[in-house]
C-alpha cells in the first residue's frame, strides 16, 4: 500500500464515525502495529476520575465563595424605595444639565 492510500485508509471520518477502510471492506485495517490501542486505558482513567473529584471540589468552592461574596455586598446594601405609579418625586436636576 502507498503512504497516501494508508493516510486515507487510516482517517476516521466524522460522518461515519469509522474507518474508511472499515466502511468499504467491514473489517479492521491490519498493518502490522496498531495505532490506536483499544483497550483500556489505566492511566487515563485515572485522570478522568481525578479531574472528575478536582471539578468538584472546584464547583464546592466557587459556589461557597460566591455565597461569601454576597453576603459581604448585601451587609452595607440599604432597603430600596418601592414607588408606586402616580407617586410624586422631587428631582434634583443639578447633574443633568
Amino acid at each position: 500500500m502507498t503512504t497516501v492510500e494508508s493516510v486515507f485508509n487510516n482517517k476516521i471520518y466524522t460522518a461515519t464515525k469509522l474507518l474508511s477502510f472499515k466502511v468499504n471492506y467491514r473489517r479492521e485495517l491490519r498493518i502490522g502495529f496498531e495505532i490506536r490501542n483499544k483497550g483500556n486505558n489505566i492511566k487515563i482513567e485515572k485522570f478522568v476520575k481525578e479531574m472528575k473529584k478536582r471539578h468538584k471540589k472546584t464547583k464546592v468552592a466557587l459556589k461557597q465563595s460566591q455565597k461569601e461574596m454576597k453576603r459581604y455586598v448585601s451587609r452595607n446594601r440599604k432597603k430600596t424605595v418601592k414607588y408606586k405609579v402616580k407617586d410624586r418625586l422631587s428631582l434634583n436636576m443639578k447633574d443633568f444639565v
